[in-house]
């Protein structure tokens, strides 16, 4: 099975943390930014990252992929059955991808993305505006939702957490991190995710990967 596309974008690090949790061995190869190999570029018609491939198989979007994984393993249940515990996975997941990336892309874009890997000035008009205006919102709601458990559902780790901290690995990158008196239940909580072996080798990699 391949996941295409670099950990570098929170999408691809969610699929592969994922499976890493669920116990699913993968192959990481590369994809987006324009190129990758045919068979990335049939897996994902449109050019997104992540997309999968499991032998005649294939897929595009990681909340698809990571649904894909969970029929396909059951154990560790990583998506919640109860109804409402499953809706509320879903939800964080969205907030995630939208609310959360929403803020932190065009920081991680502007920032380094561009002058790293594009050779070219980023807006950093852009990267304060999402900063300053969209970022704090996003971190605010999520300081009042983490419970005394330090998991978003269920007292253990679901989709939800490892959707949520995967943009967090983004702002490390570009020098922001959570404020411990501020945010006291994000910043531990954000830390704690971050530190599992499903995080923690991707981490690392991507430090060498941006200079970090």
């Amino acid at each position: 099975m391949i996941i295409y596309g670099s950990s570098l974008s929170p999408f691809v690090r969610k699929a592969l943390a994922f499976a890493a949790e669920k116990g699913v061995a993968v192959e990481s190869a590369p994809g987006g930014m324009g190129g990758g190999s045919p068979a990335f570029k049939a897996a994902s018609p449109f050019g997104k990252i992540p997309a999968l491939e499991d032998g005649d198989f294939t897929l595009a979007d990681s909340s698809a992929i990571v649904a894909y994984l969970e029929a396909l393993k059951s154990e560790p249940n990583l998506i919640p059955v109860d109804a409402k515990a499953r809706a509320k996975a879903i939800w964080f997941d969205e907030y995630a991808d939208t609310i959360l990336v929403g803020a932190v892309g065009p920081m991680f874009f502007n920032r380094l993305v561009m002058p790293r890997f594009m050779g070219k000035p980023g807006d950093e008009a852009a990267a304060a505006h999402a900063e300053t205006n969209l970022l704090p919102a996003a971190v605010a709601y999520l300081e009042t939702v983490i419970p005394d458990s330090g998991f978003l559902l269920e007292d253990r780790l679901t989709l939800a957490d490892i959707a949520v901290a995967s943009p967090f690995v983004n702002l490390m990158h570009v020098g922001w991190t959570l404020d411990p008196v501020a945010h006291p239940k994000a910043s531990a909580y954000v830390a704690a995710i971050l530190e599992r072996p499903s995080f923690a080798g991707f981490v690392e990699a991507e430090k060498a990967m941006v200079g970090g």
